[in-house]
């Protein structure tokens, strides 16, 4: 039970690796408050808010009343994120503009929103997710890429500034995960996918979801400032 009774924000938890990570999460032994832009119940999660990170209203709005009820917040998992694939010569931007609105203006919204109250509290854990996307590129996903190498920008500074603080900030970058994002795939694409990863398979989200976990946990005490690739080698 490494989070037991820690407080600890979710975002884009209705499925693939978000809904994992509550579910882990719960099972550590955390109080997990769900956020997603679609209305439901999660399995393991003790609060579930409607929440759009684009917009900062409903950001605030969720923290408040996380505050209002629970005191405290101990981790925030900024995981919302959104594709809108096409080649540079082709994308539009309102594709562009999409992606940065979730990828990258909704991760800033949510840390900057617990960012006052952790470094209040003397401690707290900020974990964003990045890709390895963000990292080494990819064909179609200028957009993407773009938002994940910044949320290492983020990543990188923020543990520079919260640091000192008491407040840690990592981030994970997944590779190939098998969830709901690949599901527009072509299955001859996903087979070429799976012979790039050495371990000859996709990741699951639960797997992502146990770096979560033990990042948020003092069990990672001493680690702040790092990008862990959960990829199964493909960038080796």
């Amino acid at each position: 039970m490494r989070l037991k009774d820690k407080i600890c924000i979710v975002t884009g938890a209705a499925q693939g690796i978000g809904a994992a990570t509550v579910a882990r999460f719960a099972d550590e032994g955390a109080i997990v408050v769900a956020c997603d832009r679609r209305a439901g119940h999660l399995p393991g999660a003790a609060e579930f808010f409607e929440v759009d990170v684009t917009r900062r209203d409903q950001v605030d709005a969720m923290v408040a009343a996380v505050l209002a009820k629970y005191g405290r917040i101990d981790v925030l998992v900024n995981n919302a994120g959104i594709t809108r694939d096409a080649r540079l010569v082709k994308m539009t931007l309102e594709q562009f503009d999409a992606v940065v609105d979730v990828n990258l203006r909704g991760v800033f919204h949510c840390a900057q929103a617990v960012a006052a109250t952790m470094v209040a509290q003397g401690t707290g854990v900020i974990l964003n997710a990045s890709s390895v996307v963000g990292i080494y590129g990819n064909f179609g996903q200028t957009n993407y890429a773009a938002t994940k190498f910044g949320v290492i920008g983020f990543t990188k500074t923020w543990s520079r500034e919260l640091g000192p603080k008491g407040v840690r900030v990592n981030a994970v970058a997944p590779g190939f995960v098998d969830t709901p994002m690949l599901a527009t795939i072509p299955a001859k694409v996903l087979e070429q996918m799976r012979a790039q990863v050495p371990l000859g398979r996709l990741g699951r989200p639960e797997e992502v979801a146990s770096v979560y976990a033990f990042l948020a946990s003092d069990d990672a005490s001493y680690v702040n400032g790092v990008v862990i690739e959960v990829a199964g080698g493909m960038t080796v």
